[in-house]
């Protein structure tokens, strides 16, 4: 079996859609099933390719210039090329790809299925604030249901995500299919070496923020709470590992809070080498987005041995559950850097909550969950096969 993956965004573009399609395509082929992918070109030259990668050229997009927009029309042509060649359409984003997807997948009567990844309705209004949020939300959501509703099948990772998708009106079958991690990767990392290269202190506490530094990540709110907190533990930092377009409007946040010198920004991190380093480093975890339709960061961190202090908010609510090695305080800076304090502070729960989120980790592996979607796969190309044959049949009992 193979599948074609379409996407507006993959690698180097850093985000939680480009690492869940490298995910997936590195661990399907252990399940029989081969992919292809569709993705923009972000350099003159070229990226460092994957196997059977097809990348198409495009615009850099105007408010956001880490993406590309790829021609709806010169999108489409190729996924229909490339598809002649596969069994499944799987669709990763909803812009150019899904109207490609679409097509390829009805032309060539193949079964499509899509990832519904991210929350644009709480997205949009971050990147359009001159445009009323009320507006953002009903576009958004209008859009995410029409969508929805041309597929076979959508992808979620959360069984909140889908209970939204419900209440905008979604009718085609959803099926709960979280992105998995692989729990070696972040096992093994080098505590002493990342400190060392960014002159930290072995006894300093470290709280870490990994991902985008994005508006909708709420990562003013952890600068704010790490404030808060180093009045009972002041020496306490706060890291920040990753990019984005919020990430300078952050830094100038940090001085105005007055807590510049324990809020520190280290940009991208390699996630081969450096990430398992930066997360053996930190003594807890920390996230607060509102709008996270999963959360793989923090299983990330619990596999890294990290105990986490997060909001449950949208998708983290299914993994910040009881005995996960985490804790879920109210939605309230106190509260927040309370909860903070008392992990930097107790040793003994550091311990505890590194055990039980080591253990809860192992639940979402990359492997397990791959199986999901490969019989995922399985079942929608049965299906397609099974109303093909039955319409061919009734098409031979008509008189002609």
């Amino acid at each position: 079996m193979r599948i074609l993956m379409l996407s507006d965004v993959y690698f180097p573009r850093v985000n939680g859609v480009s690492t869940a399609i490298q995910t997936y395509r590195q661990q399907l082929p252990a399940q029989g099933v081969a992919s292809t992918l569709i993705a923009p070109r972000y350099t003159k030259g070229g990226e460092d390719e994957e196997e059977n990668v097809i990348r198409l050229p495009g615009w850099t997009v105007p408010m956001d210039r880490e993406d590309r927009f790829v021609r709806p029309g010169f999108f489409r042509q190729q996924a229909i090329r490339a598809a002649a060649q596969c069994d499944v359409v799987h669709i990763q984003t909803p812009f150019s790809a899904h109207g490609a997807g679409v097509a390829a997948a009805r032309k060539l009567r193949l079964p499509v299925v899509s990832s519904y990844h991210t929350l644009f309705e709480e997205y949009l209004q971050h990147y359009a604030p001159f445009v009323p949020a009320s507006w953002t939300k009903s576009l958004a959501r209008n859009i995410s249901r029409r969508q929805c509703n041309e597929l076979d099948a959508v992808i979620v990772p959360s069984s909140q995500m889908r209970e939204r998708l419900l209440e905008y009106g979604v009718t085609s079958p959803m099926h709960i299919v979280p992105t998995g991690i692989p729990l070696g990767r972040f096992s093994h990392g080098d505590r002493e070496r990342f400190r060392q290269h960014y002159q930290i202190a072995h006894d300093r506490p470290v709280a870490l923020y990994v991902g985008r530094a994005a508006y909708e990540k709420n990562i003013d709110f952890l600068i704010d709470a790490t404030r808060i907190a180093l009045r009972s533990q002041p020496r306490l930092m706060l890291l920040v590992a990753g990019e984005g377009p919020a990430l300078h409007g952050l830094q100038e946040h940090a001085r105005s809070q007055g807590v510049g010198d324990a809020v520190r920004f280290v940009g991208y991190l390699d996630r081969t080498h450096e990430l398992p380093d930066c997360y053996a480093a930190a003594d807890m975890f920390v996230f607060a987005s509102h709008t996270e339709t999963q959360g793989l960061v923090l299983l990330e961190a619990m596999a890294a041995g990290l105990p986490v202090v997060a909001l449950a908010k949208m998708g983290t609510c299914d993994i910040l559950v009881e005995e996960s090695g985490a804790i879920a305080p109210p939605d309230e800076l106190e509260a927040f850097a309370a909860a903070m304090v008392k992990v930097a502070s107790d040793p003994g729960l550091r311990m505890q909550m590194r055990t039980h989120g080591r253990a809860w980790a192992t639940s979402w592996s990359d492997e397990t969950l791959t199986a999901r979607l490969a019989d995922l796969y399985r079942q929608l190309v049965n299906r397609t096969n099974s109303t093909e044959s039955t319409w061919k049949a009734h098409s031979k009992e008509r008189p002609a």
